[in-house]
């Protein structure tokens, strides 16, 4: 089999991250228009987002499978495809079919859900160990950097052309997307178990490997509970600001932007310092108590704050809660059994997906029952500091398995 180069592999894989998650996050950053359209509270934009990654959850699960069946690019391409069904559904949802919506949200994160499988199969076949966390860190800013371009693109685009026909152009990049995988695939795809079977049971067998490991049951937890923290602040950071302290749509949708690019840069550099200075699970569980100071400050900001302040704040808030996905999926890999990454970060993601859809739903109905956006942020940064302050105390030593 020909080596792929680690380079392509890492441009490609973090290509495809980062378009899925332009997608996911394109219905939060627009939630005001799309709520205003179908006269429903903007706030319930939880409920659409736990719907995403519900269907996120079991197409995670079930990514390994295919990946080993398939090969990482098809199912990325496929995966892509079926983002770009949910947001052509999105733009022609007619507003007397409010249901839909839920369907389209289900159909995006079922999208959504492979490419973290799809992607860690084929790094950790790529990538030398001594970069392992870097190179997982770099290609998880796929996850921010989508999310900043939907904070930085999609509100400006909406006021020109109307939602709905952002969600056309959107689905029209990610055609462009599949037709620029095509190329590297075979290299990329050449280890494919074409006699592999997909059956029910080998779709849940993954997770009895998550579960026979102390290491890989601590960090899914961790991953479980961060999850809920991040898309809650990537899922409400702007309605929060438009609604709580009358921000305008184009500087909240930029305030998201500098929360997402703190998570770019924080991925970066605890990737860095994962690799070369501080054990990996230390630097996991230092993120989760940055994460609650950074939460807890949120909720007590003032409309009279200086806009930098707040824009400060924010960048530290996404380093810290957005910062650590790539570590941590990196010690998954690495704790992983020999040729299974694919398989448990697959098992991983059906449970910090869990995480993911718990979080917005409690977040929007601790709005609904305080009136407050307030109350959500402290509760999600109590979570991951506890969480955090556990793994720090419990040590930060693991043995790889396999």
């Amino acid at each position: 089999m020909t080596r792929a180069s680690p380079g392509v592999a890492l441009a490609a894989t973090l290509a495809i991250q980062a378009f899925v998650a332009l997608v996911a996050s394109a219905p939060a950053v627009l939630a005001t228009e799309v709520a205003q359209a179908f006269a429903i509270a903007p706030k319930w934009i939880g409920v659409f987002i736990g719907l995403t990654y519900a269907g996120g959850m079991f197409s995670s699960l079930a990514g390994g499978g295919f990946v080993a069946r398939f090969g990482a690019i098809r199912v990325s391409q496929a995966a892509v495809a079926i983002a770009i069904a949910g947001a052509v559904l999105m733009a022609f949802t007619p507003a007397s079919a409010v249901g839909l919506l839920a369907v389209a949200a289900v159909v995006i994160g079922t999208g959504y859900g492979p490419i973290t499988p799809a992607s860690s199969h084929v790094l950790i076949r790529t990538t030398p160990p001594a970069k392992l966390a870097l190179t997982f860190s770099i290609k998880q800013t796929g996850v921010p950097a989508g999310a900043a371009l939907a904070g930085a693109m999609l509100p400006a685009l909406s006021l020109g052309i109307g939602w709905r026909a952002t969600f056309v152009a959107l689905a029209a990049a990610g055609v462009a997307v599949i037709a620029a995988a095509q190329p590297i695939r075979a290299a990329l795809d050449a280890d494919l178990d074409r006699d592999r079977r997909l059956t029910p049971a080998g779709v849940f067998a993954p997770l009895s490997l998550v579960r026979r490991s102390r290491e890989l049951s601590e960090l899914v937890l961790i991953g479980f509970c961060y999850a809920a923290t991040q898309v809650c602040v990537m899922s409400f950071i702007v309605v929060y600001l438009t609604d709580a302290l009358g921000w305008s749509l184009v500087a909240a949708g930029f305030a998201l932007t500098v929360t997402t690019l703190g998570g770019v840069a924080g991925r970066i550099v605890w990737g860095w310092v994962a690799d070369r200075l501080v054990p990996p699970r230390r630097v996991i569980a230092m993120l989760g108590l940055v994460a609650f100071g950074c939460s807890v400050a949120m909720a007590f900001v003032g409309a009279a704050w200086p806009a930098w302040v707040v824009l400060t704040l924010a960048a530290v808030y996404g380093a810290s809660a957005i910062g650590w996905n790539g570590v941590q999926l990196a010690e998954i890999a690495r704790h992983a059994p020999r040729g299974a990454a694919g398989a448990v970060t697959g098992a991983s993601g059906f449970i910090t997906f869990s995480g993911v859809v718990a979080g917005p739903p409690i977040f929007a109905a601790l709005a609904a029952a305080t009136g407050s956006y307030r109350a959500g942020f402290v509760a999600f940064g109590v979570l991951s500091g506890a969480v955090g302050a556990m793994l720090l105390f419990r040590g930060t030593r693991g043995r790889p398995v396999g």
